[in-house]
């Protein structure tokens, strides 16, 4: 049994096999805006179900997600199930008119799988797991695929033709955990000889003869577990780390081809991704290949959590919106966001339609809150739902039914918004992994997110719309006018290329520090530095440090002496046919360039080899934005006044202007005329809007 399952865990894994039909295929287009919750009836203290959906219908909500964290509720003993939870709800909420996403199981497992199979609890970087934290799996094991691969068929099965039920959501927030046991580390030597056929192609691929490390025969391939030891060779710890998110593209694509042998062709199947996390949802998420992932799905859905009262920005709203619309470019679901939340998110009054209409302004088809109730005992007890532990109405409940009542009306004209951007921004999850790895090896405080979140929040704040592009899928570059390429310390020379032929036939591109520095295989290149890059920006250097009271030559940028420090990194940069826009203020680094510029064929290149503060970079962008000819009249407006627009399904413009901030503001409006749709009021190109505080207008032109 194990040959075999390792046979089929790795046929998926090398061939990807799950090949999916395009999403207007799969379900109806005619959905509505869904606002809506999570709900979990199987941990309710007390009989209220018929309240609740009383509720729900009066706050607006078209939309309930049911049962992702309910296998030991449903399978409470080895194949014995009681379905008796998802049956009550289903029932209710159609009695109701609230549609249902149903969710698989899996990510949390009961007791009794533990306890019959301890091989199921994954192998990390330290050690052995215990049974009680969620996802801490081993998701390629056999036993967990068996048992997994049945709740979710007994689901199915007794589900499937209920009439409640728009869609499936396939496990959660899901990512590798780490795994790193015995069968993965087999799979992961089998991948190896799959990709490089011979030990001696890796040795010289990932430069293991240091340190005695080198492979000499298959048999006696290390464990690679992500462990300080492992990071040892960078090379080889990236290689796993991509395998790694590997099985979770392919264990996202098994569970959506096992839910679609039963879903109806109008029902639509979605994930809830979310991102590294930082106390909030902070930027690219490590662990799992986002793009590759969502390809077998539906619908490409979010898990957006950020701070609210004085620190709301809009800025993680944003992110994760654009992040998830461009995994696909399409719209896409937001399947958890806070209502009430941790006791410091509790939203000021407005700021709850302030984040709803957010989300929409990037392409957001949905909207769900995690949760409806807050629970009365667990992990998550003062993470708060939108009605409080005594289950009754309260301010922020009282401003969701505004929400729901304006989703409600406006559906027809703010659903499917369509997103032209000219900027993005490229990412990998392999230069991620890279960057990351070497932290220790210059005592760096900061990884690739923040190095990329800079430059995205910069501009943000100048109303600047963006998609992201992965550097590793072979992206179309051409749709763009300005690409921001942060940290791509690991790439192929292909992308590298490709970039240098986008800025000659006229395109402009900002790079940072470390970008182009080795291959994809975590492998320095051996040339002058930035290596293949260099054609582009016409510069070189050998030399980097780590700066000590450093700062920018004359205060080029004008923006203080504070704002006009570097810190954490700098590259000793020689041009050869770029212009210095900046030298580094130094009585030994002095004539030694820090941000330069570079004409080359038809467009323009940037490097800045330092690490900036917000200031100086907010600079650097808007210089480049000018350049490339995108300095337009949305950012005539800028933080906290923020602007997103799109058109709509009839064709229209919609314009979102928001006020992220607890001062009333005054807004002169630069756009063409049209009617403010929550008011229903005409607006007339250069007359002022009022903006209350945290408050919101949308204009239809």
């Amino acid at each position: 049994m194990k040959k075999h399952f390792l046979f089929i865990l790795l046929l998926s894994l090398f061939n990807h096999v799950f090949a999916q039909k395009p999403v207007e295929t799969r379900y109806a287009l005619s959905l509505p805006l869904l606002f809506g919750v999570a709900y979990y009836d199987e941990y309710m203290p007390y009989e209220r179900l018929e309240k609740d959906v009383a509720m729900m219908k009066d706050a607006g909500i078209n939309v309930v997600r049911i049962a992702e964290s309910t296998w030991s509720t449903v399978e409470p003993q080895d194949n014995v199930w009681d379905f008796s939870h998802i049956d009550r709800v289903l029932n209710a909420m159609h009695k109701g008119g609230i549609s249902v996403i149903i969710g698989t199981p899996t990510y949390a497992f009961p007791t009794w799988l533990a306890k019959k199979y301890p091989d199921i609890l994954a192998t990390t970087s330290k050690g052995k797991n215990l049974y009680g934290a969620r996802q801490n799996m081993d998701i390629s094991n056999e036993h967990f695929r068996f048992h997994a691969e049945r709740v979710i068929r007994k689901i199915m099965e007794h589900v499937k033709d209920h009439p409640a039920i728009i869609g499936y959501q396939v496990d959660n927030e899901t990512k590798h955990y780490g795994t790193a046991s015995e069968n993965v580390q087999k799979a992961f030597v089998t991948y190896m000889k799959d990709k490089f056929k011979t030990v001696e192609a890796v040795n010289k691929a990932f430069g293991l003869d240091y340190w005695s490390n080198r492979i000499n025969n298959w048999d006696d391939f290390p464990v690679v577990n992500g462990t300080f030891n492992a990071s040892i060779n960078a090379s080889l710890n990236s290689e796993f780390a991509k395998f790694q998110r590997q099985i979770v593209t392919d264990y996202l694509a098994w569970q959506t081809k096992i839910v679609k042998e039963y879903a109806k062709p109008n029902q639509f199947v979605t994930q809830n991704f979310d991102l590294e996390w930082r106390g909030y949802s902070f930027g690219i998420q490590p662990d799992v290949d986002h793009f590759a992932a969502a390809k077998a799905l539906d619908v490409a859905g979010i898990d957006i959590y950020h701070p609210t009262q004085d620190a709301l920005t809009g800025i993680e709203i944003s992110l994760g919106g654009d992040i998830t619309r461009s995994m696909k470019n399409k719209n896409y679901f937001v399947i958890e966001t806070e209502a009430q939340g941790f006791p410091q998110w509790v939203p000021y009054p407005n700021q709850l339609r302030l984040q709803a209409f957010s989300h929409l302004a990037s392409g957001a088809n949905m909207l769900e809150y995690w949760h409806w109730h807050s629970i009365h005992n667990s992990a998550e007890t003062y993470w708060k739902g939108l009605l409080s532990h005594d289950f009754e109405p309260n301010p922020t409940y009282n401003e969701a039914k505004t929400i729901g009542k304006d989703f409600a009306r406006l559906s027809d004209k703010l659903i499917n918004l369509k997103k032209k951007n000219e900027v993005a921004i490229l990412f990998s999850n392999e230069a991620q992994t890279a960057f990351n790895a070497f932290s220790f090896g210059w005592g760096a405080r900061e990884n690739y997110n923040d190095i990329l979140r800079p430059y995205y929040d910069a501009l943000y704040k100048m109303n600047v719309g963006m998609d992201f592009i992965d550097a590793t899928k072979n992206p179309e570059l051409s749709n763009y006018k300005l690409i921001i390429v942060p940290a791509l310390y690991a790439a192929s020379d292909d992308i590298l290329k490709k970039l240098n032929q986008f800025v000659k036939d006229g395109g402009h591109v900002v790079y940072t520090f470390k970008s182009g520095f080795s291959d994809e295989n975590v492998k320095v290149r051996s040339t002058v530095q930035p290596a293949i890059i260099n054609e582009a920006c016409g510069i070189s250097y050998s030399q980097f440090t780590i700066p000590q009271n450093v700062s920018l030559k004359n205060d080029p940028f004008g923006v203080g002496k504070d704002n006009n420090k570097i810190n954490t990194w700098m590259e000793l940069i020689t041009p050869t046919t770029a212009k210095v826009l900046a030298y580094y203020e130094h009585s030994s680094w002095g004539n030694y360039a820090a941000v330069t510029q570079n004409q080359f064929g038809k467009g323009l290149a940037t490097y800045v080899g330092c690490m900036t503060t917000s200031a100086l970079t907010e600079k650097i962008m808007k210089d480049a934005l000018e350049k490339a000819n995108l300095w337009k009249t949305e950012q005539s407006l800028t933080f906290p006044i923020i602007t997103k627009s799109g058109v709509n399904q009839q064709g229209k413009t919609i314009r979102y202007i928001f006020n992220y901030s607890a001062v009333p503001q005054q807004v002169k409006y630069v756009f063409g005329n049209g009617i403010e749709l929550l008011s229903n009021q005409s607006v007339s190109k250069d007359t002022n809007l009022n903006l209350e505080a945290w408050g919101v207008k949308i204009v239809e032109e």
